[in-house]
């Protein structure tokens, strides 16, 4: 376990998590701490904003963790996503009371609206905040498990896998439309009061979600770090650039995806867990196939295989969708998915994987601690 632990703390590791962490830290201090008449004051609009990328960050390093290390390519971990959030959408549901439209202490108002005796069984205990967070971890972990159970075993591969990682997220996303299943239909879980007693709209919240984002991201890089620099991460690297091989020389293939996949869920159930009270709302919307793939180009753009390309792509690729919306609002698709093309063009393996070829072209030389990108060739 020591090990395990100290597997994480290299030193470009450090240095990133170092900077990431200082800038998130002199954020929320400026909202803080600075007037809002200060030219150096970050609004609370900006706080949430930045808050909302980690959590997206978080997400993208779940899929390099499999697909970048494992060369699973899933096109369904929005649903994961999503079910995390959920989970703490209906614990911020239950923490309304009666402070509702219709002032029924039970009951959702959309429940009330739609004529619901009591409350369904599968509500029950998310009026606790551990219990909401048990399930926000369970949830999506046991989806993927089971999931990955039936897959792995089959040794469904490739692009098959992808499209039933679609099917999958697709099926959901129609489940939850249903006005009939408790979650709220079309509109979702929204209008949310308030998280362990702390006023969601407060300026001092909002930067304290900024702040638990931003661990958590730091913490699951550190996870992701920790198993991609272990016995296990050469293994499962062996399975991306040579499965058949890998599982003759005698490793139970499937289990080491099974374990890679499920923990990659429970990450993105966290990452969704965190969403929810930044932006106010969770809806079928976030099971769209489309969230799913656009996961997938995040990742792309950064780098697979790198874990710094996840978090630096699904920043740099959200932050260039909310600037086209603000300032090109009739083309902004066009230019999103110019950018996406370009990166694919010009950049095959991403901004990182670009930087890293820059560098070793410069030194002569390959780190050994950075994986290669991408898979074998073929012999």
């Amino acid at each position: 376990m020591k090990g395990f632990v100290f597997r994480a703390f290299d030193r470009g590791g450090m240095i990133f998590l170092g900077i990431l962490l200082g800038v998130i830290l002199l954020l929320g201090l400026s909202n803080q701490l600075l007037p809002a008449s200060s030219p150096l004051h970050a609004p609370t609009y900006m706080v949430s904003l930045v808050g909302k990328y980690l959590t997206y960050a978080l997400l993208a390093l779940s899929v390099d963790l499999i697909w970048g290390y494992c060369g699973i390519l899933s096109l369904g971990h929005g649903a994961f996503f999503a079910l995390g959030g959920y989970a703490m959408g209906m614990h911020l549901m239950r923490q309304i009371g009666d402070r509702g439209v219709y002032g029924n202490p039970d009951l959702p108002d959309f429940m009330v609206f739609l004529n619901y005796d009591g409350l369904p069984w599968y509500w029950y205990g998310f009026d606790m905040f551990w219990f909401a967070m048990a399930m926000v971890v369970l949830v999506p972990g046991a989806l993927a498990f089971v999931f990955g159970w039936f897959a792995f075993r089959s040794r469904v591969t490739g692009v098959y896998l992808s499209i039933i990682t679609q099917a999958m997220t697709f099926a959901l996303m129609l489940a939850f439309f249903r006005n009939n299943m408790g979650f709220g239909g079309n509109n979702g879980l929204t209008d949310f009061k308030d998280i362990l007693g702390f006023d969601l709209q407060s300026d001092a919240t909002r930067v304290g979600l900024l702040f638990a984002s931003a661990a958590a991201l730091a913490l699951g890089f550190l996870i992701c770090k920790s198993v991609t620099r272990s016995k296990y991460g050469k293994v499962i690297a062996a399975v991306r650039d040579a499965e058949a091989r890998t599982r003759f020389l005698g490793y139970r293939v499937d289990r080491y995806k099974l374990a890679v996949f499920t923990l990659s869920a429970c990450m993105a159930g966290v990452a969704g867990a965190l969403y929810v009270p930044q932006v106010g709302i969770i809806n079928p919307s976030e099971f769209a196939p489309a969230v799913s793939i656009e996961i997938v180009v995040w990742v792309a753009v950064g780098g697979r295989g790198t874990l710094y390309g996840a978090v630096i792509g699904a920043i740099l690729v959200n932050y260039a969708k909310t600037y086209f919306t603000g300032t090109l609002p009739d083309v902004w698709l066009f230019a999103l998915g110019g950018l996406f093309i370009g990166a694919t063009l010009f950049l095959p393996k991403g901004l990182v994987g670009a930087a890293r070829a820059l560098w070793e072209r410069r030194t002569g030389r390959r780190d050994p601690g950075k994986p290669a990108l991408g898979p074998a060739p073929a012999e």
